[in-house]
């Protein structure tokens, strides 16, 4: 076949990227939420993504003692072993599957911990991609050109986005995680912040084990029971992990990265992936631009951006690559970008903007682009999370409904910033920011 590469569509300073991927929920190396807020990935809704979400923060349980521990969890683990089994779990497979699962205090401190200070989307593309990171997946594309040729061959994903999305996730498969995921899974059922989802999750994990994909001692993850070489979730192994090399098996976990690398291929196949289509580029924005526009929700043609004044970053008209959306992920000061498809496919795998752009970024270096050179407000100083908090605890006084003050700037806050923002007149980016918790403190009185 004809390949064309991923880094289609490079502008003449670079092309875009941005993202936050530093042992999040769900995989051992991940993403972050929108506004670079806590290093926490959040899946797609509809459709179960690779990796598992953190939710918002909630007060903590009091502390137990060991013994006390202990007795809680075997009342979980008693009252959930009945419902497993009603749902078709055979007595044999949970018994041996929980044989010798423990609490793990340290998926407890994981799923408990909360930054202090908020990341901004720059300094995370400083390590997500890395010079390092790309030097190691240019290498990975040319020892694993075969195997990689033939996933790009059977699932039309171009090969630089699924290493990306391997680098970002594991590393490339060095950080796969190590904790038995009934265990890790098992904690968060009992004791973690979305009881709901981890027991899904375990139900899944016995599926897995039944259908003789891995032993239960053998199926082992991320602390939030994300697991292989590309962190899915077993409901998503279920529902989209490959067997590439046609042994029988979807091994995921292994040295060999062939299965992990095919199904990540599937997944972003099945969301409609487009072979050697940009995800995005930088735009300029004319002035007096309508930044309540810059919506991910917002899509409209290149002609009709072009049409309100935008241009691409070295003046030509917005790139021809269909529907797009325009995004401001470090605010008004910052640079913009226009989002293709490709993008939205990407946020199916992790719906964090940060990790998108970070995994689009690192395919087009591995592919050859160079090092981007974006305008990043880099003298902006760190938020914190509890600034954050303050941000929405003040939109909701001044009755713009930000929602439970968590310190996680989702749809909902930014919404209600760009709100505010126009009742003021300020530039509606929707961004927080020093100066907006200022504005924000001298509205409240």
């Amino acid at each position: 076949m004809t390949r064309r590469p991923f880094s289609a569509l490079r502008p003449r300073r670079a092309l875009a990227a941005a993202g936050l991927a530093a042992l999040a929920a769900g995989c051992a190396s991940a993403g972050a939420p929108e506004n670079a807020a806590a290093p926490t990935p959040r899946p797609a809704a509809e459709t179960p993504a690779p990796q598992a979400a953190k939710t918002a923060p909630r007060p903590e349980p009091r502390p137990m003692n060991p013994a006390e521990m202990e007795r809680s969890f075997a009342a979980w683990r008693a009252d959930f072993r009945a419902r497993a089994l009603a749902q078709g779990v055979s007595a044999a497979l949970f018994d041996q599957a929980f044989a010798n699962v423990r609490p793990n205090t340290r998926v407890m401190e994981l799923d408990a911990f909360q930054p202090e200070f908020v990341r901004p989307i720059w300094a995370y593309l400083d390590s997500a991609v890395s010079d390092t990171r790309v030097t190691t997946g240019r290498e990975k594309r040319a020892a694993l050109a075969p195997l990689l040729a033939e996933i790009e061959d059977r699932h039309g994903v171009d090969r630089e986005a699924v290493l990306a999305i391997w680098g970002v996730e594991t590393n490339f498969g060095t950080i796969r995680g190590s904790i038995n995921v009934f265990e890790a899974l098992g904690t968060l059922a009992w004791h973690g912040r979305r009881k709901d989802f981890a027991e899904e999750q375990l139900l899944a994990a016995f599926r897995i084990v039944a259908a003789g994909e891995i032993t239960p001692e053998a199926m082992v993850g991320s602390w939030a029971g994300a697991m292989g070489h590309t962190q899915f979730i077993p409901t998503s192994y279920l529902a989209y992990a490959a067997d590439h090399d046609g042994d029988g098996r979807r091994n995921v976990w292994g040295e060999d990265p062939g299965d992990g690398l095919a199904s990540t291929a599937a997944y972003l196949a099945r969301f409609g992936w487009e072979q050697g289509a940009p995800w995005g580029a930088e735009v300029k924005l004319p002035a007096g631009f309508d930044l309540s526009l810059a919506d991910q929700k917002i899509r409209r043609s290149p002609e009709a951006w072009s049409a309100l004044g935008v241009t691409a970053a070295d003046g030509g008209p917005v790139p021809a690559h269909g529907e797009a959306s325009i995004i401001l992920p470090a605010g008004a000061s910052g640079p913009a970008f226009a989002v293709f498809n490709n993008f939205r496919v990407i946020k199916r795998y992790n719906n964090a903007t940060s990790y998108a752009m970070a995994v689009g970024l690192l395919a087009q270096r591995i592919g050859g682009a160079p090092d981007p050179a974006y305008a990043w407000p880099r003298d902006q100083r760190r938020m914190s999370v509890e600034e954050m908090k303050e941000v929405q605890a003040l939109l909701n006084g001044l009755g713009f409904n930000a929602g439970v003050p968590d310190g996680i700037i989702g749809p909902n806050t930014q919404g209600a910033i760009r709100a505010f923002q126009r009742s003021r007149g300020l530039p509606a980016d929707g961004f927080v920011n020093a100066p907006l918790l200022d504005a924000l403190r001298g509205a409240g009185g």
